[in-house]
């Protein structure tokens, strides 16, 4: 019998694995390379390499991998887009010439029987799809529910008179959102969301478009391992720490929040306390952080295991998003304590108390930190109880669940 073919699109090559949306799509690819035959289409970013031996996982796992340098647009070239066309601005983030010619060259080739396209902003590729090869089923893995988290977003901006202008372009994404997210729901197959939640605000925009949840996953086993001496930190550890891709905007205003809001009101009671803001590309609004007393912003690191295996404390103070964040379970998995929103929990069965702390207030999430902090052993009860939660969201459990969309 024929080994079914797959041909996923990425934004990013998803080899090696630093955020978010590399994470979720690397353990898609090898998960379904254990049964299929899966070959890669992706997006290369600057700070990204094709050297084989860098890659050599992501080339040992896929068929066969092609790629298209990520086409960088200026502030004029967006402007222009907003104003002489209807489609959200992720639309026309990777949209590019150069990666629609490999698609439709290769679709010619050799048709898939699946063509699985990864996040919103290569929705538009999907009438290449079609187009070129009308036998191929196509599957929509939406890794945000994109219009509720826009509309997040207004509603967070539009209460800060100093955000009043990205109220505004959040309040005209949102329904332009509405409208493409629902188109491309229906130009798919079949639907893919992360989470119950995100599925029923996808639900809305398309009901008649079948959606399977299958939630974010991680290799649960690497930040179990104990930290071998080169990946520990030199003498140096934190008592709290948020990661993150530090350009993203949700990630971006949980960070300012918290050091705006919360982190005066621990350093007032707790002056030595400690704070690591780890992740690639800080933002502008972010810089300034970095010299206040007891925080760091650390920038690019090969891997954020280090930072958590040595971190008293992990935080989650989102007051936007959709979708789940992956930082949670790495988190989780690494056998950390944990204070959240609920936002920042969002899209997970935890209970606070259990394998959680969650606090939606500056004062109750200062006061949960520095409880915290000062007791080591409900630090170690709640960190032993979120690595037993984590073991339900390793790539081992979660990808085969795409085996069952398959086969349907």
């Amino acid at each position: 019998m024929k080994t079914p073919s797959i041909l996923l699109l990425t934004p990013q090559l998803p080899y090696p694995p630093h955020q978010g949306t590399s994470l979720r799509n690397w353990h898609i690819l090898r998960g379904l390379a254990l049964a299929y035959s899966v070959s890669l289409l992706s997006f290369v970013e600057p700070n990204q390499t094709m050297d084989a031996a860098a890659i050599q996982p992501l080339l040992d796992v896929c068929h066969a991998v092609r790629t298209v340098p990520v086409t960088q647009r200026d502030m004029a070239l967006r402007l222009r887009q907003l104003l002489t066309t209807c489609l959200p601005d992720m639309a026309h983030r990777l949209y590019a010439p150069a990666f629609a010619v490999v698609l439709r060259q290769w679709l010619t080739e050799a048709p898939f029987d699946i063509v699985q396209v990864e996040g919103i902003e290569l929705a538009r590729y999907m009438g290449i799809i079609r187009e070129a090869s009308p036998t191929s089923r196509i599957l929509f893995d939406d890794h945000n529910a994109e219009t509720e988290l826009q509309r997040r977003n207004f509603l967070t901006d539009v209460k800060q008179p100093g955000r009043w202008l990205a109220a505004a372009y959040s309040f005209v994404q949102t329904h332009r959102l509405r409208r493409f997210e629902s188109w491309a729901m229906r130009q798919a197959d079949w639907v893919v969301a992360v989470s119950d939640e995100d599925a029923r605000q996808l639900h809305t925009l398309a009901p008649e478009k079948p959606i399977t949840v299958i939630p974010n996953s991680i290799d649960t086993e690497v930040y179990q391992d104990s930290l071998s001496p080169q990946q520990a930190l030199t003498n140096q550890s934190f008592d709290l720490v948020f990661t993150g891709k530090m350009d993203y905007r949700p990630n971006v205003d949980a960070v300012l929040w918290f050091v705006e809001a919360i982190w005066p009101q621990i350093r007032a009671a707790r002056p030595q306390t400690t704070l690591a803001i780890v992740g690639q590309k800080p933002h502008e609004r972010l810089l300034s952080l970095g010299q206040q007393p007891g925080i760091t912003l650390t920038g690019w690191v090969d891997t954020v295991q280090p930072y958590l295996a040595e971190a008293s404390l992990c935080l989650m103070p989102f007051r936007v998003g959709s979708g789940t964040r992956l930082k949670l379970i790495e988190a989780m998995a690494a056998g950390k304590a944990i204070v959240s929103t609920t936002v920042g929990a969002e899209g997970f069965p935890v209970q606070s108390g259990r394998e959680i702390v969650l606090a939606d207030s500056p004062g109750e999430f200062a006061q949960a930190v520095l409880a915290l902090l000062a007791d080591e052993e409900e630090r170690a009860r709640l960190g032993a109880a979120a690595c037993q939660f984590a073991r339900q969201y390793d790539w081992r459990v979660v990808v085969p669940l795409f085996s069952q969309v398959y086969e349907r």
